[in-house]
């Protein structure tokens, strides 16, 4: 009997050993399961790049107090986008948090703020692209819509088109909810002024096109953009503009455009423009720039110097890209003397620049 019972308590011992050995080798492949998850989310990097636009920018037109307040709404913008990354959202709603603290802010062209046409209108364009799937949205010569780059998204989300235009974009966006606001809320005595100067050049020139050429050798660029890389490895890419002073009604540049002002695929890279909109178009700038990278192998950093300094710069453009690869990798390359720009790379270092020789 007291053996039966030793015996029958042994194995009871045993069994309840083995049990706990089992859990425990559960429960560290669960821990490793997490680990390894946790190790991968990690590991992916995240990464996030803007542009205010690129131009005439020098230190001797700008004041302490402007220089100032540019560079603390870029670091707003850029962190706005940062934060939404680092709590493991996507890519589009970090484009689209960043690219509206510029739409919001009366320092840059897009906007509240933007540039008055021949007219002294507001038309403003906006493009959004997913480097994941290349779906992507587009919208130009909106009037009345706060925020267009969140109309660009809406095209792409519930619409069967890529870009909507005018008084049709406008109708559309506001059938999507999204926030309609006068002409007056984007007009500024700046921009104002501004279109007063070049409109007296313009009347002393033989043609319309003279006026142009010396606006555009002495303005500054203002369109915004963005492109951010998310824990899932998905690019996305965004830019919005109010176009160029004094440009003709319905004129429509590069920034509402797939593959000249906006570009995206996850295999190569995310682009976002700004400068002189027409010679950008002409060289498909932000396409050329994946296409370098796809089919000849060149670095995002040597695509986008190839792209701006022997393509759009020989022809008589100038301006700006920034850009992410898939590692995370940045480019903010220009031909210009500045452009407003801000970038977070994979180690979270933050970096806020003017000038070219930044």
């Amino acid at each position: 009997m007291n053996f039966k019972s030793k015996s029958f308590s042994g194995n009871f011992y045993l069994q309840g050993v083995k049990t706990i050995q089992f859990l425990s080798v559960c429960l560290a492949l669960w821990c490793g399961s997490l680990f390894t998850l946790a190790q991968t989310s990690k590991d992916q990097p995240i990464a996030i790049v803007i542009h205010g636009g690129a131009g005439t920018i020098l230190r001797k037109h700008m004041t302490a107090e402007k220089e100032a307040a540019i560079k603390a709404t870029l670091e707003k913008a850029v962190q706005a986008g940062y934060i939404h990354l680092m709590a493991g959202k996507s890519s589009q709603e970090a484009v689209a948090a960043s690219i509206q603290v510029m739409e919001d802010s009366p320092l840059f062209n897009a906007g509240k703020g933007a540039v008055l046409n021949a007219l002294g209108q507001v038309e403003l364009d906006a493009s959004f692209m997913e480097g994941k799937d290349k779906q992507a949205g587009a919208v130009a010569g909106v009037r009345h819509i706060r925020n267009p780059i969140q109309a660009a998204i809406a095209v792409m989300e519930a619409s069967p088109h890529v870009m909507l235009a005018g008084a049709g974009a406008d109708s559309f966006a506001m059938a999507q909810g999204l926030t309609r606001v006068e002409q007056k809320y984007f007009i500024t005595e700046a921009r104002k002024k501004a279109l007063e100067r070049v409109q007296a050049r313009q009347a002393q020139k033989v043609s319309y096109i003279e006026a142009d050429e010396l606006y555009f050798k002495n303005q500054r660029y203002g369109t915004v953009g963005c492109v951010a890389l998310d824990r899932d490895g998905n690019i996305a890419a965004g830019t919005s503009t109010g176009g160029m002073t004094n440009k003709l009604w319905n004129r429509i540049g590069d920034a509402p455009i797939i593959g000249a002002g906006t570009y995206a695929d996850n295999k190569t890279c995310g682009i976002s423009a700004t400068g002189w909109g027409e010679y950008f178009i002409r060289n498909v700038v932000a396409y050329d720039i994946a296409a370098q990278m796809n089919y000849a192998g060149h670095s995002l950093a040597s695509a986008a110097w190839n792209t701006i300094h022997k393509k759009v710069a020989p022809m008589g453009g100038d301006g700006g890209v920034i850009g992410l690869d898939a590692q995370g990798n940045i480019v903010m390359e220009m031909n210009t003397p500045g452009m407003y720009r801000a970038a977070i790379d994979v180690n979270g270092q933050l970096q806020v620049k003017i000038y070219a020789d930044e």
